[in-house]
């Protein structure tokens, strides 16, 4: 069957991007399409329906090709808990905690899964669209590579390189790659394309006859920048250094940037509410004092974060907040962090240990062993549907959970809400995603949401770029090198 790598010549070149619009491409020409990423970095995760986790950006791609998400479509993620380790997730499910040195010593060993997750995905479909990690330029990581030309040369699929000409030196980036590549690998890239153009393309004509000139690989075609973008959610949390807050509108809602914040994508359709001014707030800057709402998101690593939430002063931020009427919620790691206390007895997301929480809520947590990975739905306690999911570790008990946040459609609670009525909290993400729910959570603020559904947001989005790249690309090109047979 027939398959495409897009690789990059760095991280953040676009490349989920193009892979997604792609896939949702080659997918309204009726072809069934699936993606993969051999390996990937990210506490953006989402829940499958055959009950693991893999990266957000492979689930968008999924949604892209119209088609649920599995955890063969992303079979090694890893999920940073600190500076030089992460939890390591095998085909969806948790395989321990690695330290940096020793991963890239071992990950050789799960090339033969890895490719095997991609052949089940060849096997059900016309055409397999897979990204590449980083870039294959790092030679210094090539041994043992799974993410890049190791896995394409053991899967033998032809790779399209991405250049980014928005951050500059896109000729020295493509033909720098093309000089430092073991021959073997460099004779995977049959083409190139160049992404993030603004302006008349036009004047990059002599640009590409020069890459060309120096590399021999194809020139299929250069995308402009796409605005569209913006409304995909978002994997990499380099781009939260990226997002400042809007003018000031109804209501104001803020998200403090933990250390290891999770999932923040979640809180995509806030940001393009009209009455919402939606802010990350960065290390070192106070919570605004403004603000209606501050949300606690999830976090990869709670007791680490709530000791770096202590440090940047939010605690005390924080409870200035709740004093002066303004509400919270804790999303995951967010609500466990609301409660009053947190243990780790079992050490299963750092070092052993304890810490007081802040207090918020009459709950506490307890991190255990297994996690809950399940897609949700249910309602809200004040009866607006949602449709989310949970990926948490960790129990939590108290007398607050008497007032739970959500019901699920199988009955069970979930969260809980303070007395007063202004802190609340749940293990649950996604509760802004529908448009009944967010209209009802903005509500209780005194905001008018805009009532879009975010999945209805990101089709159109989705659909837009496929046409960009339709317009922008040798489609015909890339389908010739991906394998794909012309049809009649």
């Amino acid at each position: 069957m027939a398959a495409l790598m897009i690789q990059g010549c760095g991280s953040d070149v676009g490349k989920s991007v193009l892979v997604a619009g792609l896939c949702r491409l080659f997918a309204n020409r009726g072809l069934t399409v699936r993606p993969f990423k051999p390996q990937n970095m990210s506490n953006n995760a989402a829940v499958t329906v055959d009950g693991g986790e893999i990266g957000r950006a492979q689930a968008l791609q999924a949604i892209a090709c119209r088609t649920p998400a599995t955890v063969h479509m992303n079979p090694v993620l890893l999920k940073p808990q600190s500076d030089v380790g992460a939890q390591l997730i095998v085909r969806g499910q948790m395989a321990g905690t690695w330290q940096a040195r020793a991963y890239q010593d071992r990950k050789a060993g799960l090339l033969d899964m890895v490719v095997d997750s991609f052949r089940i995905l060849q096997a059900e479909s016309d055409l397999v669209i897979v990204e590449g990690a980083g870039s294959p330029a790092e030679t210094n990581l090539r041994a043992g590579d799974i993410a890049n030309m190791g896995f394409a040369r053991a899967a033998g699929v032809p790779v399209v390189l991405v250049g980014d000409i928005d951050r500059g030196h896109v000729i020295a980036a493509l033909v720098g790659a093309h000089a430092v590549l073991d021959p073997q690998d460099r004779d995977m890239i049959a083409g190139f394309v160049i992404n993030k153009f603004r302006g008349d393309p036009s004047l990059f004509d002599e640009g590409r006859t020069e890459i060309v000139r120096r590399t021999s690989w194809a020139d299929c075609g250069m995308a402009p920048w796409l605005a569209a973008a913006r409304r995909l959610p978002a994997e990499d949390a380099v781009v939260l250094d990226r997002l400042t807050p809007g003018e000031r509108r109804r209501v104001k809602i803020v998200v403090p940037m933990l250390s290891r914040i999770a999932n923040f994508d979640e809180f995509d359709p806030l940001r393009t509410e009209p009455e919402v001014d939606f802010a990350f707030v960065p290390p070192g800057t106070p919570l605004p004092g403004d603000a209606d709402l501050v949300i606690l998101p999830g976090t990869k690593a709670t007791l680490a974060d709530l000791a770096f939430l202590r440090a940047q002063g939010w605690d005390i931020d924080l409870a200035a907040h709740v004093r002066r009427g303004g509400r919270v919620l804790g999303v995951c790691g967010g609500f466990q962090m609301l409660g009053r206390a947190i243990a780790d007895p079992l050490g299963v997301e750092g070092p052993p240990g304890q810490a007081p929480g802040l207090g918020l809520l009459d709950v506490a947590t307890t991190l255990t062993a297994d996690k809950v990975l399940t897609l949700t739905t249910g309602r809200l306690i004040g009866g607006s549907r949602f449709e989310g999911y949970e990926i948490h570790v960790g129990r939590t008990e108290g007398p607050d959970l008497a007032r739970p946040l959500v019901i699920r459609d199988d009955g069970t609670a979930d969260g809980a809400i303070s007395a007063d009525g202004r802190v609340m909290g749940a293990y649950v993400h996604g509760l802004f995603g529908l448009g009944a729910a967010r209209t009802a959570l903005l509500a209780t603020l005194g905001a008018v949401s805009d009532g879009i559904d975010e999945n209805a947001r990101v089709d159109a989005a989705l659909d837009e770029i496929a046409l960009a790249l339709e317009q922008a690309f040798d489609i015909e090109r890339l389908a010739a090198i991906a394998g794909l047979e012309r049809r009649p």
